[in-house]
């Protein structure tokens, strides 16, 4: 598959909150760096469990914008229903994502959903 068809099914999963999905389209050591956390984070597990707390705390869409692909890389240009907007880096290897680097506004995330602001993002 090539980086933008991984990126689709990556939006697929993601928007039908499909945790096992997404996770698997990881590659065990893969490194998850959004600039929301202090620290990137590494291998499924922890993939796993960002994505149990966003989505057990937020109803969170992804609308493709527009996606561009260089090499072993896909950059998704993506919103929300809600008018939040970003972008995402994913650099693919053997059909799973080996790096993703996010960029959005959390603290326009978390006013759009209407949730407490944590002191970490990362916090339930």
């Amino acid at each position: 598959m090539t980086p933008t068809e991984i990126v689709r099914d990556f939006i697929n999963k993601f928007n039908r909150a499909d945790i096992d999905g997404l996770v698997n389209l990881y590659s065990p050591d893969a490194v998850n760096d959004q600039v929301v956390f202090s620290e990137p984070l590494q291998g499924r597990e922890a993939i796993r469990k960002m994505f149990e707390l966003e989505f057990s705390r937020a109803n969170m869409v992804c609308i493709e914008e527009r996606i561009y692909e260089c090499g072993d890389t896909a950059i998704l240009q993506w919103r929300d229903p809600l008018g939040l907007r970003g972008c995402g880096f994913f650099q693919v290897k053997a059909d799973q994502i080996v790096y993703q680097k996010g960029y959005f506004d959390q603290l326009s995330f978390f006013k759009a959903q209407g949730l407490p602001i944590p002191k970490d993002y990362l916090d339930t």
